[in-house]
């Protein structure tokens, strides 16, 4: 029991870290634009990272995170193997001001640690080929869609804009099978986008100013999705953890029993991390990759959340981190190829693809120092 109590308290820690570590994914661009003030910036997103609690009601991510390792074989030392080593990359990468993924370490550490235990044949590999997959996926998607939301915002002919805004409002939310509660919230925020230009557009004389200030306002809105969706997958992971804790110890007979308790303790410590903010990283994101602009702003956190809840529903653990850096790419090429500093960016890369490995390399060797002892 008290090996137990030590884990939901390391997986509640390394929760915590995940969110001012992550921080500067939510806060960055609004930060840089100066939007909000740093301050005032942590406190908007750490307030909608916890409001994910009440929209992300599936916990498709969760279930994946712990049917990453076959049940099996999945032992409190594991566990407990795999969470210290993802706690050490991730401050080690916030120390050093590199925006690696905290799901994948997780996930990394996991997989080590029960490889160590068991041999190869004791994790999911088609679990785990999907998230490698999605380390290239995740950022092209908020790439992609970044990109489109700046295009079609620069479009001067405002009928046209509107058709193509609702045009893609209807195919994501057709066939998309996203719940309720994120269909309505699509719908009302593609609602007041509308309406922002329409009055921008028919009010005179036009103002590059007033325009500039709209976006500012938008702005808030978009980072306040992006934050839900970051806090809707990344508090998911550990609460898959912590449910794979629950069952090895026997207290819930299976992931679908996991107590209300866990959910809500989860999106309370990621919302407490991000309160603590990321200032090293917040540089790296919000200014080395490529000047934001308000616009610019809102596409990028706008394609970012959109990449979330969509591989939320796919129960797919991607980074947040690799799905703003591809918006914050995508739309820097928007402008010109040249207005991104690909150099940055391919060090960044580097990181993503090391963290899984790396992880899973560390959280081994912990595992067989424990046997040592336990």
């Amino acid at each position: 029991m008290t090996l137990l109590i030590v884990i939901i308290a390391l997986a509640l820690i390394f929760d915590y870290i995940n969110g001012f570590h992550d921080a500067a994914n939510s806060i960055a661009t609004i930060v840089s634009t100066k939007v909000l003030t740093p301050f005032q910036a942590v406190i908007w997103a750490a307030f909608f990272n916890v409001v994910a609690y009440f929209i992300f009601t599936d916990h498709n991510v969760a279930n994946t995170i712990a049917k990453t390792v076959h049940a099996e074989v999945i032992t409190l030392p594991v566990i407990l193997a795999g969470l210290i080593a993802a706690i050490f990359w991730n401050l080690l990468t916030w120390w050093f001001g590199i925006p690696s993924s905290s799901s994948h370490t997780l996930i990394g550490g996991f997989a080590g640690a029960a490889i160590a235990h068991a041999g190869f044949d004791s994790i999911e590999m088609d679990k785990i080929t999907k998230t490698l997959m999605f380390i290239f996926i995740a950022p092209l998607m908020g790439m992609v869609i970044a990109a489109f939301i700046s295009i079609v915002t620069i479009i001067k002919n405002i009928w046209i804009k509107l058709a193509i805004i609702l045009v893609s409002l209807f195919l994501t939310i057709t066939f998309i099978p996203f719940n309720e509660v994120i269909k309505w919230g699509l719908i009302i925020s593609t609602a007041i986008f509308c309406i922002s230009y329409l009055v921008d557009h028919f009010r005179q004389p036009p103002s590059a100013y007033r325009t500039g200030n709209m976006y500012k306002r938008l702005q808030l809105l978009s980072s306040a999705a992006f934050s839900i969706g970051h806090g809707g997958n990344d508090a998911q992971k550990v609460m898959g953890i912590i449910a794979a804790a629950l069952v090895a110890n026997g207290n819930i007979p299976s992931l679908a029993d996991m107590p209300n308790w866990v959910p809500a303790a989860c999106y309370t410590a990621i919302g407490l991390g991000t309160m603590s903010g990321g200032w090293r990283i917040v540089k790296t994101m919000g200014t080395k990759i490529t000047k934001v602009t308000p616009l610019e702003g809102v596409s990028a956190e706008t394609a970012g959340a959109i990449t979330l809840f969509m591989t939320e529903k796919m129960g797919i653990p991607v980074s947040t981190t690799h799905t703003i850096t591809g918006s914050i790419i995508g739309v820097g090429a928007t402008k010109r190829l040249s207005a991104v500093r690909w150099g940055v960016t391919v060090n960044l890369l580097w990181a993503w693809i090391l963290t899984i490995p790396v992880s899973a390399v560390m959280a081994a060797i912990i595992y067989y120092i424990f046997k040592l002892f336990i």
